[in-house]
């Protein structure tokens, strides 16, 4: 049996969209048999566009998806999906930080491709979205590119940088990466990148407190060593987050860079 895009969903309820152009729409889809929800912008004139999947940082109420931004890539573009993933804003399911809610990007991933004005399928995350982003380039050999901005990629350094955030990362992963590595290293990318075929985008602040610089350098480096394709634009003047102006801008050269890569 053919499954298409509206099978997929549950539920659309219109979204209130500020911008003329773009319609905004919460969908409900399912995800490892939960209910999931997450945000669809759509252009309104009808043609087809890439796709593009925007993971966000941050775990339950930090880092929500904000229309404002989904609405800033769709303006470039794109049809856009942003999943709040498991157990927010009314969707089933607990986050796991980089563990079985990976499959809700996957599912959204899935949703995305079936759409019927989705040509390609990118996919971008944001701070804890990177490592969301690496997961389903991995996933999904036909990614048509993975932009990672200010992103994890090593749930050790992250346990290890981050001292605000051991409590919750030891009670979502279940214990500490001295007691239990492998529960760290299958939450981590680095160890799986050589499945990646899509073209990297590493995007990262070398003054970012919040994810390090080291873990782009380490993305990076390993990247290289199995000759994948990646480019990287760093900054030295920029933490996790960029001014206004200069957002903007890497948001426009970001999604131009996508329209032009072929894997």
């Amino acid at each position: 049996m053919l499954i298409n895009f509206r099978d997929l969903i549950i539920q659309r309820e219109r979204f209130p969209s500020p911008h003329p152009c773009i319609e905004l729409s919460i969908i409900t889809y399912i995800s490892d048999g939960l209910k999931v929800k997450g945000m669809l912008a759509e252009p309104k004139d009808g043609q087809s566009y890439d796709g593009f999947l925007y993971l966000r940082g941050g775990i339950k109420n930090v880092g929500n998806v904000r229309p404002g931004r989904i609405i800033q890539f769709a303006s470039e573009g794109f049809i856009v999906f942003a999943p709040f993933y498991r157990g927010n804003q009314g969707g089933e399911g607990n986050e796991d930080f980089a563990g079985a809610d990976r499959g809700d990007a996957y599912s959204a991933f899935a949703l995305l491709a079936m759409h019927p004005r989705v040509d390609r399928v990118h996919v971008f995350g944001f701070s804890r979205g990177g490592v969301m982003a690496l997961w389903t380039g991995i996933h999904f050999q036909e990614t048509a590119s993975v932009v990672t901005w200010g992103g994890v990629s090593d749930m050790f350094l992250t346990y290890s940088e981050r001292t605000d955030l051991r409590r919750m990362m030891k009670r979502v992963i279940g214990g500490t990466p001295a007691k239990y590595p492998e529960r760290y290293e299958s939450r981590t990318p680095l160890f799986e990148i050589v499945q990646i075929q899509a073209p990297v985008l590493i995007i990262h602040g070398v003054k970012d407190q919040n994810v390090s610089i080291e873990h782009a350098y380490r993305l990076e480096n390993g990247l290289r060593e199995l000759r994948k394709s990646v480019e990287c634009w760093y900054f030295e003047a920029y933490t996790h987050y960029f001014p206004p102006g200069m957002n903007r801008k890497i948001v426009q050269e970001l999604t131009s860079w996508m329209k032009k890569q072929r894997t």
